[in-house]
């Protein structure tokens, strides 16, 4: 990579590391090497080291866990849902929803899309349908875009194979890691499609958390618009 030589060491090296990471070199819950091992391999002090790290730590990237060390941040998602939706089964067990794919396509881009990607209108994607239940209640309707040139080996996986959590396929077969991502809630009303998915009457009030996902570099990876119900949707945050 080409670094900028205008920039402090500390940012330099943090630039470095953070490459290692986007390229794989270290995997989410890889332990990376220690500070005096860092400082040695890349000829600066450790309190350089230390500044980039602390950086990366602050950024998300990585994970500080004391008396263990520095580790790759694996970042879950599902915490987003819960806040959402009532994911629990009759008994109030939180439960993370069964998924099932439903349509998986690879077409070109339409415009809506290839904007949020930010890839050329018409360019290669590939577009999920995904419904996600609990004891065999559906519960959410996602839209899944992903730019083909990036995820061009999930056409060849079974779509049994998914599971029911997509970031860690992402990563194993694709080797795409998502890192951050921004979401945003509007709501609408259930057009006839949605409302059979979802088994409701046409034109109830439905919930949409759209997320774009990105990696390491802040491109997007992943544009994902996930509906349920209304009267199922609650929010939660914890302000201290």
């Amino acid at each position: 990579m080409n670094l900028d030589l205008r920039l402090p060491l500390y940012q330099r090296l943090r630039d470095t590391l953070a490459a290692a990471v986007a390229e794989g070199q270290w995997r989410p819950g890889d332990a990376i090497p220690s500070e005096a091992d860092l400082a040695k391999r890349h000829g600066v002090a450790i309190g350089t080291v230390r500044k980039a790290v602390d950086q990366l730590v602050a950024e998300g990237v990585l994970d500080r866990q004391q008396g263990r060390g520095t580790f790759v941040k694996r970042t879950r998602f599902n915490a987003s849902m819960f806040r959402f939706f009532r994911f629990q089964s009759e008994t109030g067990e939180r439960r993370i929803p069964v998924s099932r794919i439903l349509r998986r396509e690879a077409l070109p881009a339409p415009s809506v899309v290839a904007s949020a990607l930010r890839i050329r209108p018409r360019e290669g994607v590939i577009h999920l349908v995904r419904l996600r239940l609990i004891d065999d209640l559906p519960l959410l309707a996602e839209d899944i875009w992903l730019p083909r040139a990036r995820f061009e080996p999930l056409l060849a996986v079974d779509p049994g194979e998914f599971g029911d959590l997509l970031y860690p396929l992402y990563e194993e077969r694709c080797e795409q890691v998502v890192v951050s991502a921004e979401e945003t809630l509007t709501v609408e009303t259930a057009d006839t499609m949605k409302a059979r998915l979802l088994r409701l009457q046409p034109h109830a009030p439905l919930i949409v958390i759209e997320r774009l996902a990105y990696d390491l570099a802040r491109q997007p990876l992943e544009w994902r618009r996930s509906r349920g119900a209304a009267d199922k949707f609650r929010y939660h945050v914890e302000i201290r």
